[in-house]
């Protein structure tokens, strides 16, 4: 299989997600409304970043550059879907922008308005907010909205020591 091969599908893989959140929420707004569905997708996708922060503990409560490419190191295909752009990386701070994200991507391209883009965007970027907070850093993220280009900006602070 060749590598363009491997990349088509792993784009459509990514697609695939999207439209698997997309459904799910619709499901879930039809029942519940809006909001409730956002928090309930959204508790989900947290835990299972919860579920995955293991990768990145080893680094809590400061190492920000070793964070900073356990991080990376878990993008798929070495980055190229969702261009990250390392905008700060001191014993501080780690921030993050994206410039491109799959599943925004499908979805804009599957005709949903601005604002459910967006929406699904809050929702999806919680598995970020499970996985650092989790690893015991400090984060804040700011997903996408109407008007605005690239995608997710991550904000990454050292957390508190552990206690014993």
């Amino acid at each position: 299989m060749s590598e363009e091969t491997l990349r088509r599908d792993l784009r459509a893989a990514f697609a695939n997600r999207a439209m698997l959140y997309w459904s799910i929420y619709r499901s879930l707004a039809a029942a519940l409304g809006s909001d409730q569905a956002e928090a309930l997708l959204s508790a989900g996708i947290r835990a299972r970043g919860a579920e995955v922060s293991g990768v990145l503990a080893a680094h809590a409560p400061g190492d920000m550059p070793g964070l900073r490419d356990a991080f990376l190191g878990t993008i798929a295909d070495q980055g190229r879907m969702f261009q990250p752009e390392v905008v700060r990386c001191d014993a501080g701070h780690l921030d993050i922008d994206f410039h491109r994200c799959p599943l925004k991507e499908t979805w804009v391209e599957a005709g949903l308005p601005p604002d459910t883009v967006a929406r699904l965007c809050r929702i999806a970027g919680k598995i970020d907010n499970g996985m650092f907070e989790t690893a015991g850093f400090t984060f804040t993220s700011e997903t996408w909205a109407p008007g605005r280009d690239g995608c997710c900006r991550l904000r990454v602070r050292p957390g508190s020591p552990a206690t014993p």
